[in-house]
């Protein structure tokens, strides 16, 4: 485990979300965002913000995803760093599709650690993967998108798993995952993820108000 130290600024609580297409992970970091008060930083919408506002960084995103190739560690390393600096995120965050490589792992250790600060855990959506190709197919069947095979989701599936394994290893033998059942309701789903946020001594921003009160 790296040796940086939480601050002790008030904070809402530095998370990392990650979960399989299909495990609802959307919408759960969008639930997480909104009851602990923490933006959800999303590399997707990062480049896609950049690219918008026509950022000299949005400009070098859009020429290379133009071309077909993938954004290099270094510019989404760049990126996340600018987000991570505004005033919405500065005691608080979910980060949700980065650290994507080791590499941006040990960036983003750096990051915080000339901060003072780390991460206080790394929600990981478990669903059984038949179970997700299942829903997947279905609902491509309903919206009646064809391309969208049971083999190409299966094969997202893989390169998902194939990708974050490392990942998930670091953060485990940190101890900072929390493995929570992807499978079931909106509801149900949000309910397991904060009661397991809870046992960390993560709160939602009504509960920690009005322990403060207190």
């Amino acid at each position: 485990m790296t040796g940086v130290v939480n601050d002790s600024s008030p904070k809402g609580a530095r998370l990392l979300i990650v979960g399989p297409p299909g495990s609802g992970k959307g919408t759960q970091a969008a639930r997480i965002s909104s009851a602990y008060g923490i933006p959800d930083v999303s590399t997707g919408d990062i480049f896609r913000a950049n690219i918008k506002n026509g950022t000299p960084l949005g400009v070098q995103v859009k020429e290379i995803v133009d071309a077909g190739d993938y954004v290099p560690d270094s510019l989404t390393n760049a990126l996340v760093t600018e987000r991570l600096e505004e005033d919405d995120a500065r005691n608080g965050f979910l980060l949700d599709g980065y650290p994507r490589t080791l590499e941006q792992v040990h960036y983003l250790d750096g990051l915080l650690g000339k901060k003072g600060q780390s991460l206080d855990g790394v929600i990981q959506l478990v669903a059984d993967r038949d179970e997700v190709v299942s829903r997947l197919t279905k609902r491509a069947q309903e919206q009646g998108r064809v391309d969208d095979s049971e083999e190409a989701i299966r094969h997202r599936q893989e390169v998902y798993l194939r990708e974050t394994s490392p990942l998930i290893d670091v953060y485990r033998d940190r101890g900072l995952l929390i493995e929570v059942d992807g499978l079931g309701g909106v509801d149900e789903v949000a309910s397991r993820l904060t009661r397991a946020l809870a046992d960390r001594g993560i709160l939602p921003t009504a509960e920690r108000d009005s322990e403060s009160v207190a």
